[in-house]
């Protein structure tokens, strides 16, 4: 049923439909793409595609090549139209849009290379206006787009649109936001390289091919695809703008869908299941709305908010208030892994067994740092046997200016004793020399690499033992998933799997803290926790894994919202700052925005601001089940 006329989608106003998973999402669209090109082509004419880049369209573009690879579909007559591309960057640059939809796509089916249409980065400035008109012509020769592919970045752009980009914009060269290049500086080895300006199609160009699709996985997507959806028109979410189109769509993961009003408040638009989950959802909810602890609540105010029907499973707001408030209360424990020879009945962590075998998965080191360092510190000195587990090397973070750093002290050392030191003299030429030879943007040879991953793996073990981690129970596994590729190229292998599962095996661990559960799938995050789940499923049965309980943290994603905190994990002032010296362990790369720790001081105000203790700051834990 269309969401402009289904109760229960009420507030959205672009039809939107909700997937199991991204690669769910992008079997259903291509589908539809492979029905366009055999009808556009039985009618004898071709299709016409609008394609975009980055991360968000890559499960789409390898379930195409299955389908031209397995099922024979051909892309012979099909004409394609990207929508950006970055402003001075030739196309055999290695994050130019061009090499990425040829390595994502278009080497991989047989699209003619005369079909295929991108802006061109190198245009000389005077030059850009006619090459934007150029562009606008050639997609009207074609007949315009048939069906455009859309993802949105988190300031809510399709395109490079930015905010301040009006309904009527057409293809033009436009400055990009700093939120933008923030989310691009790993791609470009640091901020400092992305290019300030991109040449786009705009949202006049956009709304006029005939069908729109806009896709979006991850929990951080969430906030901002809900605003598209449901929020105002509006310049500040160029995104917006579909809802005025006759055929758009969005297509969502479930993590994506989250900030929903349907999924975030389904009392709202129909009846909920008032379930203790919903019902927990649903007081909490309540209270951060009317700026009320939870057990100041009114029968009026849930009658106001229509949640009338949840007062009658208990009679009076008085007894639903002090049962959700006692459940929110029973989140906050000191005792992570369980506090030994107490009650546990209301504990978020059994007592037993003690002390308890803590396995720390973090994606990239850092992670586990930013999400759980207090927690971290708090096992160690409870006494638990807590081991931290480095997934990947986090190379692809680091710098060249850092490289370059490390060879020039590791030079001037060696000047002290030449002969002595001649090998390591060579080492550290070597390095400068392939740093000078691939230039600021080449793809960095496999010994650059190590030593990039060398510099982040001591930072993450400084930090590690900073947090009384013994230095015997850190590891690193350099996944082969991130070793072998780059960011938007991320494969996994059964070697990434079986590595994960190896220790397992050998720990046998009674807890594990893992994140990167709602992390957009091709993220090393999200590449990280299919690994693990697969490597946990694979050891269904194991009498270990029984009696082991899975944790999630978010490392640099988003926060839980308080109704999903299942522990909650608080820290004094001295604690958080002892946490930000760990996180300060890391030099070559770090992420501003969570230094200062306030990510983990506004879940303490959440917290105040429901009625329960005033902590300084608190992490933030979810229960994993399959």
């Amino acid at each position: 049923m269309s969401a402009r006329t289904s109760p229960t989608e009420a507030y959205e106003k672009i039809p939107t439909v909700i997937f199991a998973d991204a690669p769910e999402a992008a079997a259903a669209l291509a589908a539809e793409v492979r029905d366009l090109i055999l009808a556009r082509r039985a009618a004898g004419q071709p299709a016409v595609l609008g394609l975009a880049t980055g991360s968000t369209p890559v499960p789409f573009y390898r379930e195409l090549i299955r389908l031209h690879r397995e099922e024979g579909l051909s892309f012979h007559d099909v004409i394609t139209f990207n929508l950006d591309e970055y402003y001075g960057l030739s196309r055999h640059h290695r994050e130019s849009y061009f090499r990425f939809m040829q390595e994502q796509l278009f080497a991989h089916i047989d699209l003619k290379p005369e079909n295929i249409h991108l802006p061109d980065g190198t245009v000389p400035l005077d030059g850009v206006f006619a090459h934007c008109a150029a562009y606008e012509d050639a997609i009207r020769a074609a007949g315009g787009i048939d069906l455009q592919i859309l993802g949105i970045g988190r300031t809510g752009h399709i395109g490079f649109n930015e905010p301040g980009s009006s309904r009527d914009s057409l293809s033009r060269l436009i400055p990009l936001d700093r939120v933008t290049r923030q989310d691009a500086a790993a791609d470009f080895l640091g901020e400092s390289n992305v290019p300030r300006f991109a040449i786009t199609m705009g949202v006049g160009t956009i709304l006029r091919a005939k069908k729109l699709i806009m896709m979006a996985w991850g929990g951080n997507k969430a906030g901002i695809a809900a605003r598209a959806i449901e929020g105002p028109e509006t310049e500040a979410v160029s995104a917006s703008f579909l809802q005025s189109h006759p055929d758009a769509r969005c297509f969502l993961d479930r993590a994506a869908s989250a900030a929903l009003t349907r999924i975030r408040l389904p009392w709202l638009v129909g009846r909920a299941e008032w379930t203790p989950a919903e019902t927990r959802r649903a007081v909490l909810w309540l209270a951060l709305t009317e700026k009320k602890p939870v057990l100041k609540l009114r029968d009026e105010e849930y009658n106001e908010h229509g949640m009338a029907e949840l007062l009658t499973h208990y009679g009076n707001a008085y007894h639903l208030n002090i049962e959700v408030f006692n459940r929110q209360q029973q989140t906050i424990t000191g005792w992570p892994g369980g506090k030994p020879n107490a009650d546990d009945t209301s504990r978020p962590e059994r007592a037993a067994p003690f002390p308890k075998t803590v396995l720390v998965l973090a994606p990239e080191p850092q992670d586990d740092v930013l999400g759980m360092g207090g927690t971290i510190e708090r096992l160690v000195s409870q006494g638990h046997d807590v081991h931290v587990c480095y997934l990947t090397g986090g190379d692809l973070r680091i710098t060249d200016a850092e490289a370059i750093r490390f060879a020039r002290v590791l030079l001037e050392t060696s000047e002290q004793d030449p002969g002595r030191w001649k090998e390591q003299t060579e080492y550290a030429g070597g390095i400068l020399e392939e740093i000078e030879a691939k230039g600021p943007f080449g793809d960095p040879p496999a010994r650059l690499r190590r030593l990039k991953a060398s510099i982040r793996r001591g930072e993450a073990r400084d930090a590690a033992v900073s947090l009384g981690v013994k230095p015997s129970q850190i590891r690193f596994l350099d996944l082969p998933f991130y070793t072998e590729g780059r960011y938007r190229q991320f494969r996994l292998s059964p070697a990434d799997i079986t590595a994960i599962g190896s220790v397992l095996a050998t720990l046998r661990p009674h807890q594990i803290y893992v994140t990167g559960d709602l992390a957009d799938p091709s993220s090393v995050q999200g590449m990280a926790f299919t690994a693990f789940k697969s490597a946990w499923q694979a050891r269904a049965g194991q009498p270990w894994r029984d009696q082991c309980r899975v944790w999630l943290y978010r490392g640099h994603q988003s926060e839980y919202e308080p109704h999903e905190v299942q522990m909650a994990i608080p820290m004094s002032p001295d604690q958080l700052s002892h946490k930000l010296g760990a996180v300060q362990k890391f030099q070559s790369h770090t992420l501003p925005d969570l230094l200062g720790g306030g990510r983990n001081q506004e879940t303490a105000r959440v917290y105040d601001a429901l009625g329960t203790a005033e902590y300084e700051a608190i992490e933030a834990f979810r229960s994993w089940q399959e």
